[in-house]
C-alpha cells in the first residue's frame, strides 16, 4: 500500500471506531473523562494557562494561513494528491481532538448521573419560571436599587476570570467531578468574527484553552465565561454546559455572576413559553424588573448589528458538527438545558 493512503484510510478506521465507542458510555466516562482526560487537561491548562493571550488562536491563524499558501503552492500537483494530503492532515488532527478532548462526547450523560428526568409539563416550567423571575429581580434590585435600572457590570474581564473559579469551587462540595483547578480562560483574539457568527465564545481542544468573546454586553459576560469553563472540565453538550454554568453562576458570592446566571436561564424560559403561548408570554415578562428587560434589549440590539449570512451559515454548520458528535438536538440543544433545570429544582424549594 502507498504510504499516502495511510493517513486517509486511519481517518476512516476512527470514525468506525468512534461509532462503536458511542455504545459504550460507561467505559468512556471510567476511563477517559474520569481517567485520562484529567490528566490532559490539567496538563494543557497548565502549559497555556499563565500565557496572557490566546495560544490556540494563534495556532488556528497560523494553520488557516498556511493552508492557504500550501494549497497555492501545490496546486499544479493535481486534486487527487492535494485531496489525500488534505485527509491526511484532517487525519491527524481528528485524532488529536479526539484523544485532547473529542471523546467527552461519548460520556455518560449529566441527566444520568444526577438521576434526572429530562421532560416536565407546562405547569412545571410556568412554576420554575416564576422561581426565577423572583429571585432574578431581588438580585437585580440589590444590585442596582433601582428596579428600572439596567445592569452595568463595571468588573474587568479579568478580574470575571477570576472570580469564576470562585462558584465552581463552592459547586464542588457537593459534586467534587465539578471542581476546577488551574485556570485557562482568555479573551479570544477572534472575538470579531466570533461576533458575527453570533457565538460567546468556545473550547480550543487542542489547548484547553476557555476562549471568551469579549465584545459581548458585559452583564451577561459571566454567564459564557462558567458555560466555556464547563466544556474545559470534560463536558461537551452545550445544554450540560449551560446547566453547570448556571449552577456555578448561582453559587458565586458575586452578584454579577448571580444575576448572569439567573438572567441567562430566564431568558430561555421566556423564549420556550413566548414560542408555545404569546399570551402568556405577555403576562410573565410584565412581573419582570424593567431594568432586566432593558439588559435583555441591549443584547438583542448587540446581536442584531452584527446579523448576517454570516452567523445563519456557521450556526448551520456548528448544527451539523453537533449532531456529527452524538448531539442529536444540535444546535437546539443549547436550550435544552431548561429541561435539566426544571427537573432539578421540580421538588426543590430553594433556586
Amino acid at each position: 500500500m502507498k504510504t499516502k493512503y495511510i493517513l486517509p484510510i486511519f481517518l476512516l478506521i476512527q470514525i468506525i471506531s468512534l461509532k462503536i465507542l458511542s455504545y459504550f458510555p460507561d467505559f468512556i466516562e471510567t476511563f477517559y473523562s474520569n481517567g485520562l482526560y484529567l490528566y490532559i487537561s490539567e496538563f494543557s491548562r497548565i502549559v497555556f494557562g499563565f500565557v496572557p493571550f490566546s495560544i490556540g488562536d494563534l495556532l488556528y491563524a497560523f494553520l488557516i494561513i498556511y493552508g492557504f499558501y500550501w494549497l497555492y503552492k501545490n496546486q499544479k500537483t493535481g486534486w487527487k494528491n492535494i485531496s489525500l494530503s488534505i485527509l491526511s492532515v484532517l487525519s491527524v488532527l481528528y485524532f488529536f481532538f479526539q484523544i485532547l478532548w473529542g471523546l467527552n462526547y461519548l460520556r455518560v450523560p449529566l441527566s444520568e448521573k444526577l438521576n434526572l428526568k429530562t421532560e416536565y409539563s407546562k405547569q412545571d416550567l410556568y412554576d420554575f419560571t416564576d422561581k426565577l423571575i423572583i429571585k432574578t429581580n431581588a438580585i437585580h434590585i440589590e444590585i442596582t436599587q433601582n428596579k428600572n435600572q439596567k445592569i452595568v457590570n463595571k468588573i474587568g474581564q479579568d478580574s470575571i476570570f477570576k472570580i469564576a473559579v470562585n462558584g465552581f469551587s463552592e459547586l464542588s462540595k457537593t459534586y467534587p467531578y465539578l471542581k476546577y483547578q488551574n485556570r485557562s480562560q482568555k479573551k479570544s483574539l477572534f472575538s470579531l468574527p466570533l461576533t458575527y457568527m453570533g457565538f460567546g465564545g468556545y473550547l480550543n481542544p487542542f489547548t484547553n484553552e476557555a476562549q471568551v468573546n469579549y465584545k459581548v454586553p458585559m452583564y451577561g459576560f459571566p454567564a459564557i465565561v462558567s458555560h466555556e469553563m464547563s466544556h474545559q472540565l470534560g463536558y461537551g453538550s452545550e445544554s450540560e454546559c449551560n446547566f453547570i454554568g448556571f449552577l456555578a453562576g448561582i453559587k458565586n458570592d458575586d452578584l454579577y455572576f448571580q444575576y448572569a446566571a439567573y438572567c441567562n436561564a430566564l431568558r430561555y424560559c421566556l423564549g420556550i413559553i413566548a414560542f408555545e403561548d404569546e399570551k402568556n408570554f405577555e403576562i410573565y415578562k410584565q412581573k419582570i424588573n424593567l431594568g432586566i428587560l432593558k439588559n435583555y434589549d441591549e443584547s438583542e440590539v448587540f446581536w442584531k448589528q452584527y446579523d448576517s449570512f454570516i452567523d445563519k451559515t456557521f450556526h448551520a454548520i456548528y448544527d451539523q458538527y453537533l449532531k456529527a458528535n452524538q448531539q442529536e438536538e444540535g444546535i437546539e440543544s443549547y436550550s435544552k438545558f431548561i429541561d435539566l433545570l426544571v427537573n432539578y429544582y421540580r421538588n426543590s424549594k430553594e433556586l
